[in-house]
C-alpha cells in the first residue's frame, strides 16, 4: 500500500490510500464545511469560515481557463462522472454545485407513485454517500427546473425528501433546487412543502437585470444562487414572421451579459449567493451558438471576455473581434429576409479586431431544426447545405446560392482572430419557390 499526504491548503487537507485505486471507496477524503450563514436580512455563503461569493460556470469543459479567467466554482447536472468532475475542479481550485439528477414530470415521472419516489431517493442517496466528503464539493443542488410544465406540487415533497436525506448524511454542505423562472405561485408552494432547503435557485435570461425585484415580489425572502444566466432566450426575443427566433450576436450577447450582470447580480450581494454563467462549453439548442461561449473548437466568444473582466477586473491581453452587422442582400434578420432557391445573394459581416488582428471567416447555411427539446433537452444539429458560397473573401464578403429546397434556413458565420478568439453571428431567412 502506498500512502501520500497532498497538501492543497489546511482547510482541504486529504488523504488518498492506495493510490493505484480509483474508486471513491478508496480514498480517506476530510470535508470542507460549507454552510449559509444569516445576519438579519443578509446572507452570505461561508466556505471553511471564510466568505465565498460564487463566481461560476455552468458545465464541466475547460475548468482551466475558468480558474485562469477568475473564476471559482462549476456547476453540473447530474453526477455522471462526479469523481472526475470533482477531482479537476479541485486541481484548478475550484468548487462543484453537484447537480443531483431528479425525474420530471414532463418526461412522464408521476409523483402519486410511491414506491417511483421511494425508488429515486434511495439511488440518490448512494450518489450522497459517494461524494459527500470530497473538498471540491461545494452544494448539492437538487434537481433542475422541476417546475417546468409540471402540475403536481407533490414533486417538492419528494424533493424535501431528498434534503431531509442530505442533511442526515452530509451535515458539511448546503442543499438547493434550482427552478425555471420563479413566482408567487412556485415560491409559496416551495415555502410549504420544501422548508428544508437551505437556499434557492433560479434559471433565468432576459429576465436577469429584474431577477431581485421578481423574487422579492414572489415573497422569497431568503438567500438565492443564480445557477444559469445567459443571452436572451430563444423563446422570449423577436422572430421572423415565419417563428424563426432571431439570435443575438456574440457582441450583442457580450454586452447583454455584462449590463444584466451589474445590474443584478452584483447589485444584490445581501440576499444573491453568487451564480453560474451558461453554457461554458458547446452545444446544439436552437442552433449551434445561442447558449454555448466557445465554438465546438474550443474558441471563446467575446462573451467569455466579458466574464474575465467581471471575475477577475481586467480583460484579457488578447481581445474577441467585435461584429456589428451580419447582412444577406442588404438586409438584416430582423427585416425578415426571404430569397427565391437557386438565386445568388451578397452576404456581408462587419467585424473589427481590437488587437488588429487579420481575421479569417467561415461561412454555413443549415436548414431550421424541425425537431427541438424543451428545457435543454438534446437536440441534433442540421446537416449543412453543400456548396452554399463563393467569392469569399476576408474583408466579411461572399456571395451566397440559396438552397434549392424551400423552406427555413439560416446564415452563419464565424470569424477568428488566430488566436483563438471568435465572433459569431446568424440570420434566418426564408427560400420561396
Amino acid at each position: 500500500m502506498i500512502k501520500k499526504i497532498i497538501t492543497l491548503a489546511p482547510a482541504l487537507l486529504f488523504v488518498f490510500t492506495g493510490m493505484a485505486q480509483t474508486t471513491p471507496s478508496a480514498r480517506r477524503v476530510t470535508p470542507v464545511n460549507v454552510e449559509v450563514k444569516q445576519n438579519g436580512n443578509q446572507f452570505q455563503l461561508l466556505r471553511a469560515g471564510q466568505p465565498y461569493f460564487v463566481q461560476g460556470a455552468g458545465g464541466s469543459q475547460y475548468p482551466d481557463r475558468i480558474a485562469a479567467y477568475g473564476g471559482n466554482s462549476i456547476r453540473t447536472w447530474g453526477s455522471t462522472n462526479g469523481q472526475a468532475v470533482l477531482d479537476t475542479a479541485q486541481k484548478y481550485g475550484l468548487t462543484v454545485l453537484m447537480g443531483l439528477d431528479v425525474a420530471r414530470e414532463r418526461h412522464g415521472f408521476n409523483y402519486e407513485d410511491s414506491a417511483a419516489v421511494k425508488k429515486q431517493l434511495e439511488k440518490l442517496r448512494a450518489e450522497v454517500m459517494t461524494y459527500r466528503n470530497h473538498p471540491a464539493l461545494l452544494a448539492w443542488g437538487i434537481g433542475n427546473e422541476l417546475n417546468l410544465q409540471y402540475k403536481n406540487p407533490k414533486v417538492w415533497d419528494a424533493v424535501n425528501q431528498i434534503s431531509q436525506m442530505i442533511h442526515t448524511l452530509d451535515p458539511n454542505h448546503p442543499t438547493c433546487t434550482v427552478l425555471a423562472g420563479i413566482n408567487k405561485v412556485l415560491v409559496d408552494n416551495i415555502r410549504e412543502r420544501c422548508p428544508d432547503i437551505d437556499f434557492l435557485s433560479v434559471n433565468t435570461y432576459g429576465g436577469l437585470a429584474t431577477l431581485p425585484k421578481a423574487i422579492a415580489g414572489a415573497g422569497w425572502a431568503g438567500a438565492y444562487m443564480v445557477t444559469e444566466w445567459g443571452p436572451t432566450g430563444h423563446w422570449e426575443g423577436l422572430s421572423t414572421t415565419w417563428h424563426s427566433p432571431i439570435e443575438e450576436t456574440s457582441s450583442e450577447k457580450a454586452a447583454v451579459y455584462k449590463s444584466r450582470y451589474e445590474a443584478s447580480i452584483d447589485q444584490d450581494r445581501d440576499k444573491c449567493l453568487g451564480s453560474y454563467v451558461f453554457l461554458w462549453g458547446q452545444k446544439q439548442e436552437r442552433t449551434p451558438t445561442w447558449y454555448g461561449l466557445f465554438t465546438e473548437k474550443g474558441e471563446e466568444t467575446e462573451v467569455v471576455d466579458v466574464l474575465h473582466y467581471l471575475w477577475s477586473g481586467h480583460w484579457p491581453a488578447n481581445q474577441a473581434p467585435h461584429l456589428y452587422s451580419l447582412q444577406l442582400d442588404g438586409k438584416k434578420a430582423v427585416q425578415n429576409v426571404s430569397v427565391k432557391m437557386g438565386a445568388t445573394y451578397p452576404v456581408l459581416a462587419v467585424v473589427t479586431d481590437p488587437d488588429q488582428d487579420p481575421l479569417s471567416y467561415c461561412w454555413e447555411v443549415l436548414p431550421e431544426p424541425t425537431k427541438v427539446g424543451e428545457g435543454g433537452d438534446y437536440e441534433a444539429k442540421p446537416k449543412p447545405v453543400a456548396n452554399a458560397f463563393f467569392h469569399a473573401n476576408n474583408q466579411g464578403q461572399a456571395s451566397l446560392k440559396a438552397p434549392a429546397k424551400p423552406g427555413a434556413y439560416r446564415l452563419f458565420v464565424y470569424v477568428s482572430d488566430g488566436h483563438n478568439k471568435v465572433a459569431t453571428a446568424n440570420l434566418p431567412f426564408y427560400v420561396n419557390q
